[in-house]
């Protein structure tokens, strides 16, 4: 299919689905095939999860930037269950992250699978696409459950 027709597509879709981040990634990167930049799309591949997660990060640190969490907070952390227990669910994820990573250098074709599913999961379930290292991480923990259910998945 075409490239600027996909994207397009995705930019039917995004607003369809009410996505903006989808919707602006794909305007973004159709300008960028428009006026002919495409010599940047390898840059945009390889170092865009680099700055977005670096971005989400940053977003998720300025409590701490503007000291709106106090020492008493960071402390109930360790000293409640929901603290605690959050605690294992940041650990789980960024194992999972790495698993997903993982899937991802051996198995790089999955991203059409992951950006679809994503998009379906934003537009049928509300869901918010906080990026495809998380959807292959639990890609890789279903592949490991269902090669233990069924023997080798090819």
């Amino acid at each position: 299919m075409n490239g600027e027709l996909l994207l397009l597509l995705l930019i039917i879709v995004g607003m369809i689905g009410r996505s903006p981040i989808i919707t602006t990634a794909a305007c973004i990167l159709l300008i960028v095939k428009l006026i002919h930049l495409e010599r940047f799309l390898p840059s945009i591949e390889r170092r865009g999860l680099e700055l977005g997660l670096l971005f989400l990060t940053m977003g998720v640190l300025v409590p701490f930037a503007s000291e709106r969490i106090s020492t008493k907070d960071i402390t109930a952390v360790f000293t409640s269950w929901p603290g605690v227990i959050a605690l294992l669910g940041g650990a789980i994820a960024t194992y999972m992250n790495g698993k997903g990573l993982d899937l991802l250098k051996v198995d790089p074709q999955l991203i059409v699978g992951l950006v679809i599913g994503s998009i379906f999961g934003i537009i049928f379930m509300r869901g918010i696409p906080v990026g495809p290292l998380m959807a292959a991480g639990i890609t890789a923990l279903l592949l490991k459950i269902a090669s233990f259910l069924f023997g080798k998945i090819q």
